[in-house]
């Protein structure tokens, strides 16, 4: 059985290379593409302008039995900084806003579960500027994207993506 849950944390390259990283052991598919805009099909063109309203996102197919929505959702937290609205480091815009896109009931309840825990725990002083909101239309992102730090080790390696705990 596969499930799907979606989350943008800033530049998608290293949300889907740090994801691929810890979780690629545990079977999982990953897929960089755009989600939470109003054009349809948007171009990686059209979304850097901060225009489309997009987020740049990655996708991620993944088995319950071997890897949980609640362990996903505990890691995006601990890759990126929630606190700030709509960067990550050096890239701003409302592309790179922290969002998890949820695909049932079951995880938006255990999306808002974890964020209150995250809250608490790191950054009840700061806040968490991350929205918790239904998944959309998901647009793939174009092919030189996917995976793009593994074809390409030297390029922009997305410094705000690392495990802050």
């Amino acid at each position: 059985m596969s499930e799907t849950a979606t989350f943008a944390a800033g530049c998608f390259w290293g949300v889907e290379h740090i994801f691929n990283k810890h979780f690629l052991k545990d079977g999982i598919i990953t897929r960089v593409g755009y989600m939470g805009g109003q054009l349809e099909n948007p171009s990686y063109k059209q979304v850097k302008t901060g225009t489309t309203d997009h987020a740049e996102v990655c996708e991620i197919k993944f088995d319950p039995s071997k890897v949980s929505y609640e362990t996903l959702v505990e890691f995006f937290y601990s890759m990126h900084d929630p606190t700030t609205l709509n960067f990550q480091g050096p890239d701003v815009g409302t592309q790179y806003r922290s969002v998890i896109f949820y695909h049932s009931p079951e995880q938006k309840s255990i999306a808002e579960k974890v964020t209150q825990e995250v809250l608490e725990k790191h950054y009840k002083k700061e806040g968490i500027a991350t929205q918790i909101v239904p998944a959309q239309q998901y647009y793939d992102g174009e092919e030189y994207h996917q995976f793009y730090l593994e074809k390409n080790p030297e390029g922009y390696a997305c410094p705000t993506h690392y495990l802050r705990w």
